[in-house]
């Protein structure tokens, strides 16, 4: 069993405790449900096309840091020229929370990305309830008929979709229609060695309507530059600024040399 497949197994037991105790009509009934979103496409475009993101451990590189507060990362973060932020809410392998991004709904209003494991359609309205403003679906731990469904879904609920995908196999595998972004994750899901070349290889594939985001191993603005010759116009960015001592400043310097 592979680490995806341990998450989404814990994920289904952990997804069916919540449904337990809060109900699908309580979280419709969430002053956030019915907040206009921010569209976290238009925000990558117009601006500096950074992703920064908020995570406190990972699965391949154990702590990375938890000592810092999800309000005075994201709003540094924001300071900082972000175009948008992604929040880990998976507590198991990732350290996160839910009321991470309802911390960080109330302190920022650029587009917010609720990076999560998404399984079951409560999960989508669960972003919505917690001031999200686009989920993540992950290719790989999806059918095409679950893609198909999640994304419409979103669209309902107003939310963005970036689908994240590692290989040609799973893009070609999934129905684009009510998918916004297209992410391409760098990292093997079976070495975790991470190489820019999968996003360049996948580039001339994603459709030219989908805003094409590039995902792991961006630790330097030389990095984002060749990106960007293959049409990439976000840069989703975790581990490099979270493991530096100050988050927002290292967010800065680097958004501000772009």
């Amino acid at each position: 069993m592979n680490i995806l497949e341990r998450i989404v197994k814990d994920k289904k037991q952990e997804v069916a405790a919540k449904k337990n105790s809060l109900s699908l009509p309580f979280l419709v009934s969430s002053p956030l449900f019915d907040r206009t979103v921010v569209s976290m496409s238009e925000h990558i475009i117009t601006g500096s096309g950074v992703i920064s993101e908020f995570k406190r451990r990972s699965p391949s590189k154990q702590v990375i840091n938890h000592s810092d507060s999800v309000i005075a990362v994201t709003s540094a973060y924001e300071k900082a020229g972000a175009s948008a932020i992604s929040v880990l809410t998976d507590t198991k392998y990732f350290g996160g929370a839910i009321d991470d991004l309802i911390q960080a709904r109330n302190q920022v209003n650029i587009p917010l990305l609720r990076k999560e494991f998404i399984i079951e359609p409560y999960q989508i309205y669960e972003a919505k309830a917690y001031g999200a403003d686009a989920i993540l679906l992950i290719a790989a731990i999806l059918t095409a008929a679950q893609v198909l469904q999640f994304s419409e879904l979103a669209h309902q609920l107003g939310l963005e979709v970036l689908l994240e995908v590692h290989n040609k196999e799973e893009l070609d595998g999934s129905p684009l229609e009510f998918v916004d972004l297209v992410g391409v994750n760098n990292r093997n899901l079976k070495t975790f060695e991470v190489s820019l070349e999968t996003s360049k290889e996948l580039a001339p594939l994603i459709s030219k309507e989908k805003v094409k985001i590039s995902e792991s191993g961006i630790s330097s603005i030389e990095a984002i530059h060749s990106l960007k010759e293959y049409d990439y116009k976000g840069f989703l960015i975790g581990e490099n600024f979270m493991k530096m001592k100050n988050p927002g400043a290292a967010a800065t310097e680097f958004i501000n040399a772009l």
